[in-house]
C-alpha cells in the first residue's frame, strides 16, 4: 500500500466536517498563480497574431477568448485541487489549500470546476472559434485527467508529459485570431513545453521531501538528485535555442533575438550551477534561483515578443526566406 492510500484523510472528511468557504477560498481554487501565466501567454498568442493579420479578431471577441482561456485555466486548477486533496494534505506547500484546510467541500470543488470547464469552452466556441474552444476542452481534459489522475501519480515523467497543458493557452489565443493553428503558434507552445520541466524541477529538488512524503514519483524522489540536475541541464540546452526560434523564423524582430541571446545564456548559467553544486546550502539556493529566474525568463521571452509587435519591429527575416 503506498503513502497516500494509507493517509487520505481529506477525502475521509464528511461534508458537514468542512467550513464555510468565501470568495477569497474560490480564487484560491482557481490557482492564481499559475491563471496569471496561462492568461499571459495566451494574451501574447493573441496580441503577436493580430499583429501579424490585422482585423482579423474584433476587440470583444479578443476579450471574451482571454477571458475564457483564463476560466478554463481556472477550472483545470480546481479539477486538479479536487483529485488531488488527499496528498495535498500531506505535503507542506500544499496544506493550506481550500480543500485541505477543510473551507471547500471536495464534492463542491468538482462540480465547480465542471461548470466552469463546460462554461468557459460552450462561450468561447459560440463567440470566437470552435477551433480555439477545442483546443481549451483538450487542455482542460489533459491537465485534469492525463496529467493530474495519471500521469502524476505513476511516472517520473510527468511533468515532462504533463507539461503539455501549460504550453497550450498561446496557441488557443492564435487558434481565437486566426481559426488555425501555425508554426509561429507551434513555437510558442513548445518554448513553453521544454521550459516547463527544469523549471519544475528547479522547486522538485528543494520539495523532495515533501513528494517523497506524499509518495509522488517527481524524478528527484524516483531517480535521484543527480539524475535530476543532469535533466535540468540537458532541457536547459534545448530551451536556450529554442527561445531565439521566433526570430530565426521571422516573427520577431533584432531586439528580441539580442534579449532572448542573452535570456538564455543566463538560463543556462543557472542550470549549470544546479548542475554543478550538488549538496548542502549553496545546492539548494541555486535551485531556487534557478526557479526564480526561469519564471522570470518566460515571461521576459513574451512580453519582449509582445512589445515588439505592438510597436511593428518584428522585421527580422525567416530562415526559410
Amino acid at each position: 500500500m503506498s503513502i497516500v492510500e494509507q493517509t487520505s484523510p481529506v477525502r475521509a472528511l464528511s461534508d458537514a466536517e468542512f467550513g464555510t468557504a468565501d470568495v477569497r477560498d474560490y480564487i484560491a481554487l482557481l490557482k492564481p498563480r499559475v491563471m496569471s501565466l496561462v492568461v499571459f501567454t495566451a494574451f501574447v498568442g493573441l496580441v503577436v497574431a493580430m499583429t501579424m493579420q490585422p482585423g482579423t479578431i474584433h476587440p470583444f471577441e479578443g476579450f471574451i477568448a482571454i477571458l475564457c482561456i483564463a476560466i478554463g485555466g481556472g477550472a483545470s486548477g480546481a479539477l486538479n485541487m479536487w483529485y488531488d486533496a488527499d496528498i495535498d494534505r500531506i505535503m507542506k506547500r500544499t496544506a493550506t489549500r481550500p480543500i485541505p484546510a477543510g473551507k471547500i467541500a471536495p464534492d463542491q470543488a468538482l462540480a465547480f470546476g465542471l461548470i466552469l470547464s463546460a462554461a468557459s469552452i460552450l462561450v468561447l466556441g459560440v463567440l470566437v472559434n470552435w477551433l480555439a474552444a477545442g483546443l481549451l476542452a483538450f487542455t482542460i481534459f489533459f491537465y485534469a485527467v492525463i496529467y493530474t489522475m495519471w500521469l502524476k501519480r505513476s511516472t517520473p515523467q510527468n511533468i515532462v508529459i504533463g507539461g503539455a497543458a501549460g504550453a497550450f493557452p498561446p496557441m488557443i489565443g492564435w487558434a481565437a485570431v486566426t481559426g488555425s493553428v501555425t508554426i509561429e503558434s507551434i513555437i510558442l507552445f513548445l518554448i513553453i513545453f521544454m521550459w516547463t520541466p527544469p523549471h519544475f524541477w528547479a522547486l522538485a529538488l528543494l520539495k523532495n521531501e515533501d513528494y517523497k512524503n506524499a509518495g509522488v514519483p517527481m524524478l528527484p524522489v524516483v531517480a535521484g538528485e543527480a539524475v535530476t540536475r543532469s535533466q535540468i541541464l540537458l532541457y536547459s540546452l534545448i530551451v536556450a535555442p529554442l527561445g531565439v526560434a521566433p526570430s530565426l523564423l521571422g516573427f520577431a524582430g533584432l531586439g528580441y533575438a539580442i534579449a532572448s541571446s542573452i535570456l538564455g545564456v543566463v538560463f543556462l548559467l543557472a542550470a549549470f550551477r544546479v548542475y554543478a553544486l550538488r549538496e548542502g546550502d549553496p545546492a539548494r539556493k541555486a535551485a531556487g534561483q534557478m526557479f526564480a529566474f526561469s519564471i522570470f525568463y518566460l515571461f521576459a521571452l513574451y512580453a519582449i515578443l509582445m512589445a515588439e509587435h505592438l510597436l511593428g519591429l518584428e522585421m527580422l527575416p525567416s530562415i526559410f526566406g
